[in-house]
């Protein structure tokens, strides 16, 4: 059952109200009391919360990209403050690999759309790459970019909303693992 409808059984007097964000923006939005509930990827060495997923991230772009000979590795990302584009362009500034940006989008999907098209290369978690890219990263001995782990965040109380977060959190985790 899709999980909207799953929540609607749960509760048809629930309201909603999802925002997509950053992970730091989210976060600082919870500790400052604007939001009941979090999944946020962990940053820093914060404690508490609870584990959804581990995400592996990987150099993902569509099959017919070619690496350009010479030239910056041309890159498809979220603009900063993104976790994951910091801890791209970290691994490439280590490693002494020229790079630029080639797309800047205000969502991951543009971002997946934009590797799709063979634009760039984009550094994505795997569980959110989606047939039709591949990791090129070994391949073209591209740095390794490592894992995060996703984390669930809540104050919520009442046994209602409580339910509901626990369908989110179960949805969560069976799409990370599938």
């Amino acid at each position: 059952m899709p999980l909207l409808e799953r929540l609607h059984a749960i509760s048809a007097n629930l309201t909603l109200a999802v925002t997509i964000g950053f992970s730091r923006e989210m976060q600082e939005a919870y500790d400052a009391g604007e939001l009941d509930a979090v999944i946020v990827r962990q940053e820093g060495s914060r404690r508490g919360g609870e584990k959804l997923a581990d995400d592996a991230f990987g150099w993902f772009a569509a099959r017919r990209f070619t690496f350009p000979k010479g030239e910056a590795l041309p890159l498809a990302t979220l603009a900063p403050p993104c976790g994951v584009r910091a801890i791209a362009v970290r691994a490439l500034d280590k490693a002494g690999i020229a790079w630029r940006e080639r797309f800047v989008g205000g969502g991951v999907t543009a971002v997946i759309a934009a590797a799709l098209a063979g634009l760039a290369i984009a550094p994505l978690a795997r569980r959110i790459a989606p047939p039709g890219l591949v990791d090129l990263g070994p391949e073209h001995k591209l740095p390794r970019l490592g894992s995060s782990k996703v984390m669930l965040h809540s104050k919520v109380g009442d046994p209602a909303k409580l339910a509901a977060l626990r369908a989110v959190a179960a949805t969560f985790r069976s799409l990370a693992t599938s």
